[in-house]
Order: structure tokens, then C-alpha cells, then sequence
């Protein structure tokens, strides 16, 4: 009998669901971690790029000491934090993430800054080539974030319109803090890294 009352309401169940939104919120849903992983990767890339590039640059940049360490500890910083799709609604580990990778930017803003003043530095092949592989990256890296951002906006959108708020609500389903968006404009435009060096400038140190 009761086998007989799940075949009957199965069909309707499944009516229920699709017409209030459920199927939709997974997808929406699944898109969203889909785009954060693919930003994780490439911020993982980033990182292990980040000890190849203090090494070639740690015979010339003598008297360059701090500017190392700050890219050292913030490598090191954001290798302490671990962070999957699953932490989306985890608002603490998020801000330290982010702030993590922030601190790493800055240092290695600063590392290319300085490294203006090494044309010997900006000649060698390994770093040119680590350069290239760092700029390709933070293109990745801004692209996928726009894409993170442009995923939870459609989830959030979706959840909190009529009557989708009502199975979101049912289901558990909340609203996700969009990492990034304050800072949506920066994460769209592509890095700049530029190693030009003037006719004839020479070395410091």
C-alpha cells in the first residue's frame, strides 16, 4: 500500500518541485560553486608561482630584503588558510581569505615595483618567464571572479523572487555574500605588469 502511495505522489512531488523553483535554486546553486572552484584553482596557481619568483630574484635583490619577506609571509599566510566551495557560507574564513590574498597582491605589487630598478633582473630568462606566467594567471584570476560574481548575483536574484523565496526558505537555501562585488570594477580590469626598462638605465645595489 504504501509502495502503491509513493508511486502515486512521486509524479506530483516532482510537479512540485519544478514548478516552485527547487530544480532551478540546484543549478543556480551548483553554478556558483563551479565558478568559485575554477577561482580557487587559479589563486592556487597563483601561489605556487610565488616561491619560483622569490627565487629568481633572490640573488640580485640584495638589498631588497623586506620586499622579499613581506611576499614570503603573505605566500606563507595564504597557504595557512584552507578554503573550499564548501565555506561559501562561512563569512569569517571568507574575510580572511580575501584579506590573505589582498596582502599578497600588495606584496607582489610592490616586489614588481622594485624590481624596475634591476634591468640585469628584467633580462633574465627564468624571470621574464615567471613574469609571463604571473601576469597569465592574474588574468585568470580576474576573469574567474567576474564569473563568481555574475553566478551569485543570478542565484540571488533567483531565491529571493516569488515563489522561489518560499522553497528557498523551505529548503534552506540563503543568500550568498558575493565576494568581490564591493571591488567588482578592479576585478574585471586586467593587472598591470609592466617591465620596461629605459635605454641604458642601469642597476641599483
Amino acid at each position: 500500500m504504501k509502495r502503491i502511495l509513493l508511486l502515486l505522489l512521486a509524479p506530483l512531488l516532482a510537479m512540485f518541485l519544478t514548478g516552485c523553483g527547487y530544480n532551478e535554486i540546484q543549478r543556480l546553486d551548483e553554478q556558483v560553486k563551479a565558478a568559485w572552484s575554477q577561482t580557487l584553482n587559479q589563486y592556487e596557481r597563483r601561489a605556487e608561482l610565488v616561491p619560483k619568483l622569490v627565487n629568481s630574484v633572490n640573488a640580485y635583490m640584495v638589498n631588497e630584503r623586506t620586499v622579499l619577506t613581506e611576499v614570503t609571509e603573505a605566500r606563507s599566510k595564504v597557504g595557512s588558510i584552507q578554503i573550499s566551495v564548501d565555506d561559501l557560507d562561512n563569512p569569517e574564513l571568507m574575510a580572511r581569505f580575501a584579506q590573505a590574498q589582498s596582502q599578497l597582491s600588495s606584496a607582489l605589487s610592490r616586489l614588481i615595483a622594485v624590481s624596475e630598478n634591476y634591468p640585469q633582473l628584467k633580462s633574465d630568462g627564468l624571470f621574464r618567464d615567471l613574469m609571463t606566467q604571473l601576469e597569465g594567471t592574474e588574468n585568470r584570476i580576474a576573469t574567474e571572479r567576474g564569473r563568481y560574481v555574475q553566478a551569485v548575483q543570478a542565484y540571488n536574484v533567483y531565491i529571493r523572487q516569488f515563489p522561489t523565496v518560499i522553497t528557498a526558505k523551505i529548503f534552506g537555501y540563503d543568500v550568498i555574500q558575493n565576494y568581490g562585488v564591493d571591488r567588482q570594477d578592479q576585478i574585471m580590469r586586467d593587472p598591470e605588469v609592466k617591465f620596461d626598462v629605459p635605454a641604458g638605465a642601469g642597476a641599483n645595489g
